[in-house]
């Protein structure tokens, strides 16, 4: 079975899971390793997410901000780029190094409506840079790992918060700061049938962020603490028929570690409710991401694949700066190869999950967020050398 063109295809699917788990992007693959011989490959995905929400009705007794109002379109479409290269050092023993961006978000309430969130901004952006060996064992067992240097930045207006219209929005800006994590695998093989199994721990990284905040309050300079989340990834993948592979993935994140709380934000968001004040984002549950697709070769030069991808709803509130809870897509892709040179493209159509979210008080809901969608489109060339 040639798995080469297979792979290609596989790999352009990954914009189904750009926007899953929170502001998980990339997936924190270290499947390049696995790649024979000499390798390289650049990737960009372009996800065009329509995420927009109404204001819950008004009950008696419990008054919502915008009843009835639009948010309007709140998620902007964003790029996700990869890049990585990979050699066989020696026999057993092989290298990577990979570039991607694993976490981000890109918030941006419209301001020409009547919804309580209007010209709220966010953003939030990281870079890594994870550099890989691979020690193949006699028994069909490899074990990997490595290091990873990624950079972490945010900013955000959130107007709300102060309660005034017109009045001094609250802005925050976070800049960017640089931490160091590892991971560690282990892969079990068997060639004969292009069998893989493949667990790898990616460590949580910590950073220490200048952090400038504003409102009506006046201003503050301090140092947020942030951590990224560890994850687990667990892929695999088997020959089926002649030149047909089933392949999958799960993937945890532990999200309920990770939390933003500026010092100013936890000020001016005190109340009975949350008497030593909110994080601006954090998560009450992790997530868990589920693929599952098959890769078909067509021809010497012609290779697709279709996936399906999975991530549950976790319920409770959604924050309003990521408001969808879980998601659904399909994923279609494929490849051309041509000597060594391969080009692969992929789309995907995403259902995101329905989300409910407050404001100050945690027992009324302030929005409803349903009938979501998005596209994701990507575009893979690779080199074999």
């Amino acid at each position: 079975m040639k798995k080469i063109t297979i792979a290609g295809a596989i790999v352009s699917l990954s914009t189904g899971s750009a926007m899953a788990g929170n502001v998980d992007r990339s997936m924190q693959s270290s499947m390049l390793l696995f790649e024979p011989g000499g390798y390289a490959e650049f990737s960009i995905r372009r996800v065009s997410p329509d995420v927009s929400g109404v204001g819950a009705g008004t009950r008696p007794g419990l008054a919502t901000p915008t009843p009835g109002q639009s948010s309007g379109d709140m998620a902007a479409g964003y790029n996700n780029a990869s890049a990585g290269v990979k050699t066989q050092l020696r026999d057993g023993l092989d290298a990577a190094l990979i570039f991607d961006q694993p976490f981000g978000a890109n918030t941006i309430y419209p301001t020409d409506t009547r919804y309580f969130g209007r010209g709220t901004t966010a953003s939030l952006d990281t870079n890594a840079v994870t550099g890989l060996l691979r020690y193949r064992l006699p028994s069909n067992v490899s074990l990997f790992g490595g290091l990873r240097y990624q950079t972490f930045s945010a900013e955000a207006v959130i107007p709300f918060v102060t309660n005034r219209p017109g009045g001094v929005p609250y802005a925050a800006t976070a800049s960017q700061d640089e931490g160091w994590g590892y991971v560690l695998g282990v892969a079990w093989e068997k060639p004969e049938i292009a069998a893989r199994v493949a667990l790898t721990y990616n460590s949580a990284i910590d950073y220490s962020l200048q952090t400038a905040e504003s409102s009506f309050a006046g201003s503050l300079n301090s140092i947020t603490e942030v951590s990224t989340p560890q994850s687990v990834n667990l892929d695999f993948e088997t020959g089926v028929a002649a030149d047909t592979l089933v392949f999958g993935s799960i993937r945890w994140v532990d999200w309920t570690e990770f939390d933003i709380s500026p010092a100013m934000y936890r000020q001016l968001t005190k109340s009975s409710f949350f008497p030593t004040g909110r994080s601006l984002v954090s998560y009450d549950s992790d997530t868990y991401t589920y693929t599952l697709g098959v890769g078909r070769r067509f021809t010497e030069n012609w290779a697709g694949a279709v996936s399906a991808t999975y991530e549950p709803p976790v319920g409770g509130y959604a924050s309003n700066l990521g408001p969808t809870d879980g998601l659904t897509s399909m994923n279609v892709g494929g490849t051309y190869t041509q000597g060594p040179m391969e080009i692969s493209a992929g789309v995907s159509y995403i259902w995101i999950g329905n989300a409910e979210t407050f404001t100050t008080n945690p027992t009324v809901t302030a929005a409803n967020f349903d009938n979501n969608e998005g596209l994701g489109f990507g575009m893979r060339v690779a080199y074999r050398f």
